[in-house]
């Protein structure tokens, strides 16, 4: 079960994908990932976390950005950490191109709880030895690991 400023295990997929090479592209993937893994509605899924990144950019600097969305029909907090084998421009503060994307869902309801888990993950993210070992993981699961690790999971 999740915390209130953390992700339950069971809630964590974690991929690398070779052919993803716009936003657009992370986001359907994302999407197709978890609508099969937590029985979400895939278009609902693609349309909640492109109508955010329209907002503003989910980017957080150092090869990382964050997209993230409150959805109905999510009955708990859920993620996605996607590798990327090329970087895609995101339009981050710090221009850097983004090589790790962490896809976070959360209820609907969840305000606080949402603000609580970003700040999470951002501050697990700004760990530079944390973002290495994510590139350098051998195999998304390895990789799964690492971040359930710097997540203190």
């Amino acid at each position: 079960m999740s915390t209130p400023n953390h992700l339950a295990p069971e809630r964590l997929l974690a991929l690398r994908s070779e052919t993803v090479h716009s936003k657009k592209r992370l986001f359907e993937q994302a999407a197709a990932s978890i609508s099969a893994e937590f029985d979400l509605d895939q278009e609902s899924v693609y349309r909640s976390l492109l109508a955010r990144e329209k907002l503003g950019s989910t980017a957080v600097g150092h090869g990382v950005a964050i997209p993230h969305s409150r959805m109905s029909g999510c009955s708990e907090p859920l993620g996605c950490l996607i590798l990327l084998s090329e970087g895609i421009d995101f339009g981050a503060p710090d221009g850097a191109d983004v090589e790790i994307a962490f896809i976070l869902l959360v209820p609907e309801a969840a305000t606080q709880d949402h603000l609580n888990l970003l700040a999470s993950l951002a501050n697990a993210f700004s760990d530079a030895d944390m973002r290495d070992r994510l590139k350098k993981a051998d195999s998304a699961g390895d990789a799964r690991l690492v971040l359930l690790e710097g997540l203190g999971l």
